[in-house]
């Protein structure tokens, strides 16, 4: 019975590991939004930044166009999400796009404003600010139909 000399074994088993530990990490868990299949978000999906502050994108369950994720922690854009109402939140302009930012303790919540539907980005903490990450998002915006809303 013919058998494998164990170093090519242990080698062989060295090479996988990293392999099956990257299979591991899983992808990043998202909530499609309501609007995600509209036309408007189809036609943004093809804008997402190719990177993100120096990061690929990373999986997403499920993975839909409409959302995507980069880096780890990860951040994560969701077009499709409902158009906001007039606000007295802090609003922003970046690349003539306006965008509601919403602090949620650990990271970012910033959502365009007069679009509909919108774009959310949701930026951990340790990603650092989120405002500096908008103008890579401003092609997606541009694609969206806007509402007539602005930030004031």
């Amino acid at each position: 019975m013919p058998t494998t000399p164990r170093p090519r074994v242990a080698l062989a088993c060295a090479l996988a590991l990293p392999l099956l530990l990257a299979g591991c990490a899983g992808a990043v868990e998202v909530g499609v939004p309501g609007a995600a299949g509209s036309p408007a978000c189809t036609a943004a999906s093809e804008h997402w930044p190719q990177e993100l502050s120096g990061q690929a994108p990373v999986e997403t369950d499920p993975s839909d166009p409409a959302v995507r994720a980069w880096g780890d922690p990860a951040i994560v854009a969701r077009c499709g999400v409902p158009a906001m109402p007039p606000t007295e939140e802090q609003c922003v302009v970046v690349d003539e796009i306006g965008w509601v930012a919403e602090d949620l303790g650990d990271g970012t919540r910033l959502t365009s404003f007069g679009h509909d539907p919108a774009i959310e980005v949701i930026v951990p903490q340790e990603q650092g600010p989120g405002p500096l990450l908008l103008p890579a998002f401003s092609e997606a915006v541009e694609e969206l139909p806007t509402n007539g809303r602005e930030c004031s």
